[in-house]
């Protein structure tokens, strides 16, 4: 008898995938990413020339372009499967982007409202509630928290995207990063 052992990972980015695939066309492109951006700059009322929105539309369109590379695509769209391929190569391939720190710090500065470097439980239920739009928990947000500090610091946030990128225990902070998979 064998068993099949869940691959948190892919489950995670299948999630992820399906967040950003508004128009459920089964497809991502450029215009996914770009709407991405635009959610945190509508959510966060961030002017098209705040360096925190340059960052995001910089980071997103680099972010792409790795996808795309590492897909070994010809066009420029991913299937849900080339795209938790590509994510989970261009996560180990830091050569050109560290994709888990470069995200994760690109987000806790928008995320980060008051400048005050931790995030709240209100700033957490915003991020996830006007940007990924899902709902909130704050048991989720306990699990981030993971100092139990009542916020969760750059290091958390930073060690939970890593964590969604890279580890394959269900029960780590970053495998609900974005909500359960």
């Amino acid at each position: 008898m064998t068993t099949t052992v869940q691959d948190v990972i892919t489950a995670k980015l299948q999630r992820q995938f399906e967040l950003l695939d508004t128009n459920h066309d089964g497809h991502l492109d450029w215009s996914d990413y770009q709407q991405l951006a635009d959610r945190y700059i509508q959510a966060y009322r961030l002017g098209k020339d705040d360096r925190r929105a340059r960052a995001l539309y910089s980071f997103f369109q680099v972010y792409w372009l790795e996808l795309l590379r590492h897909a070994g695509v010809d066009g420029d769209r991913l299937s849900r499967e080339q795209f938790v391929i590509a994510n989970r190569l261009a996560s180990i391939d830091t050569s050109r982007l560290n994709l888990a720190d470069g995200a994760g710090h690109v987000m806790f500065d928008v995320i980060d409202v008051d400048g005050d470097n931790e995030i709240s439980k209100d700033e957490y239920a915003r991020f996830l509630r006007d940007v990924w739009q899902t709902d909130a928990s704050l048991a989720t947000f306990i699990q981030l928290d993971t100092d139990g500090d009542g916020a969760i610091s750059r290091h958390e946030f930073i060690r939970a995207v890593r964590e969604h990128f890279l580890s394959n225990d269900p029960d780590a902070p970053g495998s609900i990063l974005f909500g359960r998979a």
